[in-house]
């Protein structure tokens, strides 16, 4: 059944937030922004037509109070909830809250969230449909002694990782069976810290692999779609920094079968909504099923940069019940790069807090800035850095690096340290330019 959502609050904030405000004004619907005090200067609220203060400055306090931010919607009557990335925009509780109390949650259904949160169990139905999984042991490790036993089965090196894990906390590469105890003990220490669960696995660890992912969007009636993929390879300690689309790593057989594994899968699980495959390519192009994320990316521009679909006016289409267009309907044009931009040392990538006194952002053909910074503006310490992205398109690989370069030069803010002097360097850098990066690169 389809219903037209008017009212819709958006449950983030800075530039993912801007970026869901322009697209619900553009759609003549009714935007809803919450903010924390420590936001309660930021310019963007101003363009939404509505802004509650839901807490204080940490997020538990504000952007992760989910009972603030449901009477906020019901205290302006939001028929839909868009989360965004990070804060709750996977939180399976969340969603069920939303349920009860008749808010559309933009995204997929609770239970499609836990099986594909819980990595090992998202692992087994992955192996079931017949997608290319990692070898490694067959769910949660039950102590150091069972970790010994299976990474003598697996081989070295091995991986361990949190089941609840993400952004590499609760992760361990082993090389030898003298470490194995230790990275165990620290793995589920680490794990228990940051998740509140110590749960780990295990997997063989594939040496300077490309970390490439698919774009999907999947309707209320059994269709999906996909955006094509991303090479996501220049990475810091298991964080994205520059995105690219197409992976131009992939020939075209292992491009068609990853795109159709991709899509196979998110029909076999009745996926809902915009989401996000993530494998390993190794150097014989073999590719393997690491996880799914089921929320937009921060990345989903460069898809939108070579597909021109609007990735957030398609989750809000699908949340209200419509169809999606047909597959054949896509034509993938060019080649778009994006940069992710965060207050940070560019060389140990320290956060770098504090007021922005000069920000000019550059322009130009092709060029797209997703930022809510300005001239002025107090970068807060409570949340993650980013100031914003910058993505450019252009019609080969090699005009895209071009573009990036000139705009990166272009773009200029003062008062903090950014990492732009790191992506001006890596546009000019030959291994970078000749693709021969991999997810170790910068650690190598």
């Amino acid at each position: 059944m389809q219903k037209n959502l008017q009212k819709i609050l958006i449950a983030n904030r800075g530039e993912i937030a801007l970026r869901a405000i322009r697209t619900i004004r553009e759609m003549g619907k009714y935007s809803i922004a919450v903010y924390s005090t420590a936001d309660k200067e930021a310019h963007y609220l101003d363009l939404a037509d509505a802004k509650v203060c839901v807490g204080g400055d940490k997020s538990n306090e504000s952007y992760l109070n989910m009972p603030a931010i449901i009477s906020a919607a019901e205290l302006f009557g939001a028929d839909a909830i868009f989360p965004g990335y990070g804060f709750l925009s996977e939180n399976q509780a969340f969603v069920e809250i939303c349920q009860a109390h008749g808010i559309e949650f933009i995204g997929p259904n609770a239970e499609v969230m836990a099986l594909m949160s819980d990595k090992s169990k998202a692992k087994e139905v992955m192996k079931q449909i017949g997608m290319p999984v990692i070898p490694g042991s067959e769910g949660a490790l039950k102590g150091h002694e069972h970790a010994k036993e299976e990474a003598a089965k697996i081989g070295y090196p091995v991986i361990l990782k949190a089941a609840s894990g993400g952004g590499g906390r609760g992760m361990r590469i082993v090389q030898s069976e003298d470490n194995i105890i230790n990275a165990y003990l620290a793995a589920e220490s680490e794990a228990i810290s940051a998740f509140g669960d110590g749960t780990i696995y295990m997997e063989k660890f594939i040496d300077n692999p490309k970390h490439i992912e698919v774009q999907i969007l999947a309707d209320k009636h059994g269709n999906v779609v996909h955006i094509g993929e991303r090479d996501c390879s220049m990475q810091r300690r298991h964080q994205k920094l520059i995105e690219e689309s197409p992976a131009i790593a992939l020939l075209p057989e292992t491009r068609a079968k990853l795109l159709e594994k991709a899509v196979e899968v998110a029909r076999a699980i009745h996926y809902v909504g915009a989401g996000t495959f993530e494998f390993l390519l190794d150097s014989t192009q073999n590719f393997y099923f690491m996880e799914m994320n089921t929320r937009l990316q921060v990345e989903h521009p460069v898809s939108e940069m070579v597909s021109g679909i609007d990735i957030v006016e398609w989750m809000i289409r699908i949340a209200q019940g419509e169809e999606l267009f047909k597959q054949e309907s896509v034509h993938f044009s060019g080649h778009a790069i994006e940069c992710r931009i965060t207050a940070e040392d560019p060389e140990r990538f320290f956060p770098s807090p504090g007021k922005i006194v000069r920000f000019i952002a550059p322009g130009g053909a092709f060029v797209r800035v997703d930022s809510h910074a300005y001239e002025g503006y107090t970068i807060p310490i409570h949340y993650d850095s980013m100031i914003g992205k910058l993505i450019v398109w252009g019609d080969s690989r090699q005009k895209a690096i071009a573009r990036m370069s000139r705009a990166l030069d272009e773009f200029t803010i003062q008062g903090v340290r950014t990492v732009i002097p790191f992506h001006q360097k890596m546009m000019q850098n030959q291994d970078f330019r000749e693709n021969r990066i991999h997810t170790k690169y910068l650690e190598q």
